[in-house]
């Protein structure tokens, strides 16, 4: 843990970006060895900015929804790490935010994701994510998650859930049909263990 420890001080205190950062640097995100999920998204948005808690806002309520878990289990670390692409709100765009920072990734992410030991699965939430995570290079999200199967078991893409996605979603009427039962079975399976 002392490991962790301070490499979590070292993100905390990171201003790589803090030049192109609108509303300055604040890291968000969650970390403990013994998680069994990992949520790999984009980057925080600007209520998650302005809380410091991970995916607090209505894209995370609907992703707790997705998985078929309550906040308490969502913000166990124990359980669930999320970590994503930018760890820093990056400013909005005129809809909706803008990407994560380039920089972040090639600085944190290998170091971030290395002390977890334990994972089961990864829940790979958005284009940023799935294309760092995944060999689907040159693919759209709806084609990547429409190959969710490939992935299995271990890993599981999703589209963000961001409210902006409704219309996709309804699109997509075999993501809710097909996809989405077997990421709360996965999830409640991974969770048990």
């Amino acid at each position: 843990m002392d490991e962790i420890a301070r490499l979590l001080a070292d993100v905390q205190g990171c201003t790589l970006c803090a030049a192109h950062l609108p509303h300055g640097p604040r890291p968000v995100l969650q970390l403990h060895p013994d998680a069994r999920i990992l949520i790999a998204a984009q980057a925080p948005g600007r209520k998650v900015h302005e809380t410091g808690i991970p995916f607090n806002d209505a894209s995370g309520e609907r992703l707790r929804h997705w998985m078929g878990v309550d906040r308490a289990t969502f913000y166990d670390a124990r359980r669930i790490a999320i970590v994503p692409m930018g760890l820093c709100f990056p400013g909005s765009a005129r809809q909706g935010d803008l990407p994560p920072r380039r920089e972040c990734a090639p600085q944190w992410r290998t170091r971030l994701l290395q002390p977890l030991r334990q994972l089961q699965l990864t829940l790979v939430v958005g284009r940023y994510a799935q294309s760092w995570h995944l060999s689907d290079a040159g693919r759209g999200v709806t084609e990547v998650v429409q190959g969710w199967r490939e992935h299995l078991p271990t890993v599981i893409p999703l589209p963000h859930p961001s409210p902006r996605n409704q219309l996709w979603v309804r699109r997509h009427p075999w993501f809710e049909a097909e996809l989405l039962p077997v990421l709360r079975e996965r999830v409640a399976e991974v969770l048990t263990r």
